[in-house]
This record gives C-alpha cells, structure tokens and sequence, in this order.
C-alpha cells in the first residue's frame, strides 16, 4: 500500500531490526547508497500486532478529497505470492473516487522472524474509465535493482525518530517513513482505538504530500491525516 521531500539518505536496516541475514546494496540519487540486511529466515504468517495480516480480512476506509469521496477496499487474500524466493501475503487494495474505480493494487508483505514487516513490491495499476492508464509505482524486490523495507517494526518504540526506506526502486518507488509516536489514542467510525503507533510518512519523488499514518492493535492503520490540509482517511469497518 503505497505512502504519499528530503534529501535521500542513506539507511542500514541491520542497526536495531533484530533481524540478521544477507546485504543488498543498490546506489540511488546523489549517490547515496541502500543497503539493508535483508533476513535469510521468514515467519510463515504475517502477525505483527500493529500490521497483521489475516486472510480473508477485508478493510473499508473513507476519505473526503478536493475531488469527492474516496473510498478504499482492502482485502488480505488467501493467496500467496513468491518474491524473490520468499512466499510472500498478498494485499488488494482498490480506489474508488465518486465510485468508480481509479487504482488497483497487489501488494507484497513477509515478516522476518524477529517481527519486522517487510514490504516486497506491488502491481499497481491506475485506472480511467474501466481502462488501465499506466502501472506507475509498480515494483518487485529482486528486478531492475529494486530492494524491500520496512513497513512495520517488530518494536515501533525502539525506533521512534529514525527515518527508513518501505521500498526502494530508483525513480520508481521511493517512499520513506518514521516512527514519530507510541501510545496513541485515535477516534475513527470503526471506534474509539487505543495504544496506536504514529508514522509520518512521504515520497522522495515528491514535493508535499506528508502524512500521518495511525496503526492500532490487532487492527493495523486506522486512520491517515495529510499534514498539509488535514485530510483524513479513517477506518470504517473491518471484517470478519
């Protein structure tokens, strides 16, 4: 699921994750190198409480925008996909603007065996009027140099303040994020939702667009505030 600038740093993932295993390394903008310790051992499930990943579980958000109300449909699969040799949990994540259909995704998620969540790639596809405009911000570990991040530590509070990488294919997807808070209390149509992790979030490709992201207990994110404007996607349900 992608986020929406600063300079591009560069991030060593092996300080402090947990997990150990093989380096990958790529060179991006301004030189600056990616180089994160990739595990070589993966949990068979994706548990992390702030980000777990049940299948069959499907998610309904909502968000009012310049351009009319935005709903997003999120549905864990009971698929699975192999990237890069990791048996990878499959995400679908459809935008509805006005009600029809404006994006498509497939998204990639593994938890190492320390509890991290990584983020494996996507297939994404933007889309007008039933017809696929573009597949923009689509990516997958393993080609054309692409590498994954973190999307959630398996301890958000021993890493509140540092920046890293969720994804990285030069000039494709670069998202970033961080940790800002623990211990947060959000209030969405899904309820009153306690002991949240806070992320600020943004896309080095792009100027603007932070945002907030809330992820909740057993729940995962329930609610995202665009810092600029205070646009807000919440969490209006989930099943089962």
């Amino acid at each position: 699921m992608t986020a929406r600038s600063l300079s591009l740093i560069a991030i060593l993932f092996a300080a402090g994750t947990g997990a150990t295993g093989c380096s990958d390394s790529t060179t991006g903008p301004n030189g600056a190198v990616y180089k994160p310790n990739i595990p070589t051992t993966w949990a068979s499930a994706v548990t992390n409480s702030y980000f777990p990943l049940v299948p069959g579980t499907t998610f309904q958000y909502q968000g009012q925008t310049d351009e009319g109300l935005e709903t997003i449909t999120v549905e864990v699969l009971t698929t699975t996909r192999v990237v890069n040799g990791v048996t990878a949990t499959v995400v679908r994540d459809r935008v509805y603007l006005a009600g029809n259909l404006i994006e498509d995704t497939f998204d990639w998620y593994a938890q190492d065996v320390a509890g991290n969540v990584w983020y494996l790639g996507e297939d994404s596809k933007e889309i007008l009027n039933g017809q696929v405009l573009n597949t923009e911000g689509s990516w997958e570990w393993g080609k054309d140099g692409a590498l994954p991040g973190i999307i959630m530590w398996s301890d958000p509070a021993a890493h509140i303040g540092e920046e890293y990488r969720q994804e990285f294919a030069e000039g494709e997807a670069e998202d970033f994020g961080k940790v800002v808070a623990t211990g947060q209390t959000v209030d969405v149509p899904h309820g009153n939702l306690t002991n949240c992790v806070k992320t600020e979030d943004w896309n080095s490709l792009e100027s603007g667009g932070r945002e907030f992201k809330f992820y909740c207990p057993g729940i995962g994110m329930a609610l995202e505030v665009k810092i600029e404007g205070g646009d807000r996607v919440e969490l209006i349900s989930r099943t089962p």
